[in-house]
């Protein structure tokens, strides 16, 4: 018995040191890499605006934040205005996310100085492969639901045609379309200085996506609607 109370406790001792130095590695391991990890995004950030506002000889003069809390959950809208060269303002790219289909998609949109929608990239999603991913092409300039060039108007948002707007829905991807769309509506509505709550054109035609019945029956059999 005496050499059983020895072992348990020698096994405990090893068990405890190996947690401690894993712990410690893993620490390690995180603040090591937490910096590279952290610049390559805001590489990838900067190099999203010039993308979204089609201006590679930019300064961003200013970071707005807007928190807002959206269908029981809270979302910030980061507003990254811009100026050329001559420090004359050009717009703004607007950091969106709203609920997809599969999870949050977080989107990056440019406005200039007129409520011109210049470009758009996707930062985030969970959307099916194959069907949902399209957005990030879909809806650019030579896409089948081009929405580059729209001006951009509160009391007109883009909303996808099924829900009488004027916008071609990803095919087979209705719920993803109405998340995409909503979410570049409510980045205007942020650069515009507005109420987001209010901005989406598919809430105007059903129910906020987030309840969207769609959603609860196509998630039922794994497919979009």
């Amino acid at each position: 018995m005496k050499k059983l109370e020895s072992s348990l406790t020698n096994m405990i001792i090893v068990l405890v040191t190996v947690a401690v130095v894993s712990g410690g590695l893993l620490a390690w391991v995180n603040n090591a890499t937490e910096t590279p990890i952290k610049e390559q995004d805001e590489l990838a950030l900067a190099n999203g605006i010039k993308s979204v506002m089609g201006v590679e000889n930019l300064t961003v003069t200013a970071n707005d934040e807007l928190k807002k809390n959206i269908g029981g959950k809270d979302y910030t809208f980061v507003v990254h205005k811009t100026s050329d060269s001559d420090g004359n303002f050009l717009g703004a790219a607007v950091e969106s996310t709203t609920m997809g289909f599969g999870g949050d998609l977080k989107v990056l949109v440019g406005f200039d100085g007129e409520g011109n929608l210049l470009g758009y990239t996707i930062l985030q999603h969970a959307e099916t492969p194959g069907l949902g991913a399209k957005a990030d092409k879909w809806f650019q300039k030579d896409g089948k639901g081009n929405i580059i060039g729209r001006r951009m108007d509160a009391s007109k948002p883009l909303v996808v045609s099924k829900d009488g707007g004027d916008v071609d829905a990803i095919t087979a991807s209705t719920i993803t379309t109405r998340a995409f769309l909503k979410a570049v509506n409510q980045a205007y509505a942020a650069y515009a200085d507005q109420d987001v709550d209010a901005a989406s054109g598919a809430s105007k035609q059903v129910k906020d996506i987030t309840g969207d019945d769609l959603q609860d029956r196509a998630a039922k059999c794994g497919t979009e609607e």
